[in-house]
């Protein structure tokens, strides 16, 4: 069953009075239950694709297409409404933890809020759950830890805390932006964990931003590869990454497997100007296979194997390399 679909999603921003497109039709489906990454390089509408779903945009920002979570429309959801969903049914670890969180206010008091807006819990039993869910993600001492401010908090400590604001709920949809961004790699296997336990403890549908593909091989059974605005591939993880059937996946795979460490690796060429839509190809201009096709017209989505998509005129000639 289909937990949240999405159709013909663009999102634009109007900048110094020219358009950037950052979203150019996205048409994706994430199942109940699935644990699903987005990889992509910096850039390629990862953060952007989540953010519209909840519609967490500046003013300057024009969204259009659908977005349909348990058959819901969001994009036409009043605010009111919108803000039961928001951390109630979905809810997202953003990135850079200490940034996300209030400096201003404990981060008990942050969670409890959250708690109070979804459940009409009072204060002091508000209190008691966000002491409960800091204490569930492995925080010591966490009826006093809830007192702290950001501030006080560790980088691994902010990160937990984010998830615990995120548990709270008890949400369907959890959403992971980057949950490891900046923290070292002992921390940032403990967060993953982290992440991993709570997703199977609410029986919960996880959508996992990452560049890191190892992540995505030990934690996710669906990937969806984005670039420049565009979903490239999509499929069951060990297709995709077995079997490549597009060049930019192909191209980020390469990278990965690169072991010379005395060169970045890294994708030659330059992503495309998002201030103009391509005709054809987003990736033609980087890519080693581009024929005239490519340039002249953009491809469509074709199923290479049951369940794997590849947005490719080549799609098949890649995936049999």
């Amino acid at each position: 069953m289909s937990l949240l679909q999405i159709e013909g999603l663009q999102l634009q921003f109007r900048v110094d009075r020219e358009t950037v497109y950052a979203l150019r039709g996205v048409d994706l489906s994430v199942g109940a239950g699935t644990r699903t990454a987005i990889v992509g390089e910096s850039g390629s509408g990862k953060t952007a694709l989540t953010l519209s779903l909840l519609r967490l945009l500046p003013p300057n920002a024009q969204v259009k297409g659908s977005v349909r979570f348990l058959g819901r429309e969001l994009l036409t959801l009043d605010e009111a409404a919108l803000r039961q969903v928001r951390g109630a049914q979905i809810a997202m670890i953003f990135q850079h933890a200490q940034a996300a969180l209030n400096p201003l206010l404990p981060v008990g008091r942050q969670i409890a809020d959250v708690c109070r807006q979804h459940s009409g819990m009072g204060r002091a039993e508000a209190w008691e759950r966000a002491v409960e869910v800091l204490a569930a993600t492995g925080i010591q001492q966490a009826a006093a830890r809830a007192r702290d401010y950001p501030h006080q908090y560790s980088g691994g400590m902010a990160q937990r805390a984010l998830i615990a604001m995120a548990l709270v709920c008890e949400p369907q949809l959890l959403i992971a932006d980057e949950p490891t961004s900046g923290l070292d790699v002992a921390v940032q296997q403990q967060v993953l964990a982290l992440v991993e336990q709570v997703v199977a403890r609410l029986d919960a549908t996880l959508l996992l931003i990452t560049h890191d593909l190892a992540v995505v091989a030990d934690t996710c059974d669906q990937i969806i590869v984005m670039y420049a605005g565009e979903v490239m591939e999509t499929g069951a993880t060990a297709q995709v990454l077995e079997r490549p059937a597009n060049p930019y996946t192909a191209a980020l795979l390469a990278c990965f497997e690169q072991t010379d460490e005395a060169r970045m690796p890294f994708i030659p060429g330059r992503t495309p100007d998002m201030r103009q839509a391509p005709t054809g190809c987003s990736f033609a201009g980087r890519c080693a296979m581009t024929r005239d096709i490519c340039h002249q017209q953009r491809p469509q989505a074709v199923e290479v194997a049951p369940g794997h998509f590849s947005a490719c005129h080549f799609a098949q000639e890649v995936a049999d390399a």
